[in-house]
């Protein structure tokens, strides 16, 4: 006999949406079970015997999951849609893979690796806090950097109220007035690393991510998607 699961992990399962998001979905009155709302995060689901509807339309479990590895160009967002109607990172990937969702978010005007699935388990890994997946990113900063400024950054700063945690920051090349420094942090807050920059005094100029949850993004050309080997998936699920 099949054992009962909370909804929002069942609706992750079902490629719905991340446990988070699939809870929101619930809050909104979007989900019915066996015909009755569901909006109490609590409530559990046996999946052979209960009906789930999401805007009236019913669901179930995924038959195969999806991983794919995207190199995010600038001028993309990373929702699967967005309210003014610019392009999103699900443009650049076959729709033939059905419901996909990013893996988190890179922001507009930022590049690099962002993972794409409808595994929404792995998802509620990757993006959760506790779980402090490392990033790593390319910044190409204005100015030099002291070697305060970047202990600073090492160490932690003052950023939205709330202090970062450490990161783990190498000067990489130098060109001209410009410094690309590697930094590795294990957060998610909104436009992190271009703060973190901001906060000692040198802006951001471009921004890239090369590398997340010991996966490195390599030589896949801008604009470009590839599916995850077996290993690679088997180290993202740790």
């Amino acid at each position: 006999m099949t054992e009962e699961m909370r909804l929002q992990k069942y609706l992750a399962l079902c490629g719905v949406a991340s446990r988070r998001a699939a809870e929101a979905m619930m809050a909104e009155g979007r989900v019915l079970v066996n015909g009755h709302l569901a909006q109490t995060p609590g409530i559990k689901v046996n999946p052979e015997t209960d009906q789930v509807t999401v805007d009236g339309k019913p669901v179930s479990p995924l038959q195969k999951k999806i991983y794919i590895m995207l190199n995010k160009p600038v001028g993309y967002v990373s929702t699967a849609k967005d309210n003014f109607d610019r392009p999103t990172v699900l443009d650049l990937v076959p729709d033939t893979f059905g419901r996909l969702y990013p893996v988190g978010r890179l922001d507009y005007d930022s590049e690099g690796l962002l993972l794409l699935t409808n595994d929404g388990d792995l998802t509620y890994r990757l993006t959760h806090p506790g779980h402090e997946v490392s990033k790593t990113y390319a910044a190409v900063v204005a100015g030099a950097p002291s070697g305060e400024a970047l202990n600073a950054l090492r160490n932690g700063v003052l950023i939205d109220g709330q202090m970062t945690h450490p990161a783990q920051v190498t000067v990489k090349t130098k060109s001209g007035k410009n410094t690309c420094l590697h930094i590795t942090i294990h957060e998610g807050r909104n436009r992190q690393v271009r703060k973190m920059c901001a906060a000692i005094g040198h802006a951001v100029i471009t921004l890239s991510r090369i590398a997340e949850g010991g996966l490195a993004l390599g030589d896949l050309p801008l604009g470009s998607w590839r599916l995850l080997t077996e290993d690679e998936i088997k180290k993202l699920k740790g």
